[in-house]
């Protein structure tokens, strides 16, 4: 088997930029699953991957494509005041219609559009890193300040309005932080990958750490375990990352069976 492809430098680049979104986006989903609107992960993923294919058949750089209309879709969010999942479940049918129909009408559309389902994360370059980093950076900035009034509004609800507080504003900054992980995410290791990424590790954490704190350390962990486990199997086997990385993440999933605290 060919183990030296891992320290092969061709690879370097695209194992920092999936190691960045392992440790920010279950983060993420930790907060979407305690606002009970995970589905939102997968509704951005498609949006994002969608609008990679558009930005491929128009001109537009897909990475920027991808950003825009998954923030079209934190726009369609905010006009909806009911809380939960439908809306992103319309995201997801039609995201992938628009991704699988726009793949027909060119054949560097069609690619990426495989790509997009495969994950083939060891095509990323530094692009993609950069534009990792930065929304990390972003994420490091922002999420601090996000955390007490997210934890806040799902604890207290009546607070914030009582005291005046931009309650819907801060939901929509928190959905454009989401939408935009997602959608970078999505491009770099693929739409299911990102998902797995933001629902199975907050599933298991939020069942078996004993405080949010733990919560939030323990989702990291895991995504950045599946995560080196996936890079290693998928590269050595010649495998697409994209399906390697879901299964390990699946079988993290058994986690939920140990006793909960």
């Amino acid at each position: 088997m060919p183990w030296d492809l891992l320290f092969d430098p061709l690879f370097r680049l695209p194992f920092f930029t999936g190691l960045v979104f392992a440790v920010v986006l279950p983060v993420l989903g930790l907060y979407l699953r305690m606002r009970e609107e995970w589905l939102a992960a997968l509704g951005f993923a498609h949006l994002g991957g969608a609008g990679g294919v558009i930005g491929s058949l128009t001109g537009i750089p897909p990475l920027l494509a991808a950003l825009g209309v998954a923030g079209g879709g934190v726009a369609a969010r905010g006009l909806v005041r009911r809380a939960g999942n439908d809306l992103y479940a319309i995201m997801i049918l039609g995201g992938w219609a628009a991704m699988i129909l726009g793949a027909q009408f060119s054949h560097h559309a069609r690619t990426l559009a495989q790509t997009l389902v495969d994950g083939q994360l060891y095509f990323t370059g530094l692009e993609q890193l950069l534009t990792a980093l930065a929304f990390a950076a972003v994420f490091a900035v922002a999420m601090p300040w996000l955390s007490r009034r997210l934890l806040r509004a799902r604890l207290f609800p009546g607070h914030d309005r009582a005291n005046g507080q931009p309650v819907a504003a801060l939901g929509l900054g928190f959905n454009i932080l989401v939408a935009a992980g997602v959608a970078l995410a999505s491009m770099a290791m693929g739409v299911m990958a990102a998902f797995a990424l933001m629902f199975v590790t907050p599933w298991v954490a939020f069942a078996l750490a004993p405080g949010w704190r733990a919560a939030v350390v323990l989702s990291a962990l895991l995504g950045v375990l599946a995560y080196l486990v996936a890079f290693v199997i998928a590269l050595v086997g010649d495998l697409p990352f994209g399906p390697a990385f879901v299964a390990i993440v699946v079988g993290l999933a058994l986690l939920r069976l140990l006793p909960r605290r």
